[in-house]
């Protein structure tokens, strides 16, 4: 695993030596950095965006994005074989001003999140198990945490069958080998 392109391009990324935690694949984190990059339907750009990272496992989807140059990730991730990995990947970078980690669940994290944050891009790569998407959605919501013209990005397994609340408009759903991806807006 390794970071894609900007200034920490070719790095190698650590992974939790267990299976607990899935890593994003590089062609599917490739996919989702060329959808940002090149689509026309939104105009979400990484350079100089607020990110939040949510189930961050080893961090491959945040760490990207600082490399192309975001000016801040938060990163939340709860398993702790996993965020010990993160913390590692994290301190490799020399980048700890534009950087915040958090070891809690995305619950938690989310409702004691200072109500004045906005995120420019939400992304979250929960476990293919986790069945409580709508409720993190319907939280994300309350707390106004995402801007107006805010993405938010889910990885999901292809065969999961989620339902997203109204608030949300799916503007882009794409199938990569058993990947699914949504990019979504309030």
């Amino acid at each position: 695993m390794r970071i894609i392109s900007g200034k920490f391009k070719n790095k190698t990324i650590l992974l939790p030596t267990d299976k607990n935690t899935r890593p994003l694949r590089d062609m599917v984190k490739e996919s989702i950095f060329n959808i940002l990059k090149h689509s026309n339907l939104f105009q979400n750009e990484i350079s100089n965006s607020l990110i939040l990272d949510l189930y961050s496992g080893s961090g491959s989807f945040g760490l990207e994005c600082l490399s192309r140059g975001a000016s801040k990730v938060i990163f939340c991730e709860n398993y702790l074989p996993a965020y010990k990995i993160l913390k590692k990947n994290l301190n490799s970078l020399n980048c700890n001003n534009q950087m915040e980690i958090f070891n809690e669940t995305v619950f938690n994290f989310i409702s004691n999140i200072n109500h004045k944050i906005k995120f420019d891009i939400i992304f979250m790569d929960p476990p293919y198990k986790e069945d409580k998407i709508n409720e993190l959605l319907g939280l994300i919501f309350e707390k106004k945490i995402l801007k107006h013209n805010g993405l938010l990005i889910i990885h999901r397994n292809k065969k999961t069958k989620d339902e997203f609340p109204i608030n949300y408009k799916i503007i882009l759903d794409r199938t990569y080998g058993l990947s699914r991806i949504f990019f979504g807006k309030l």
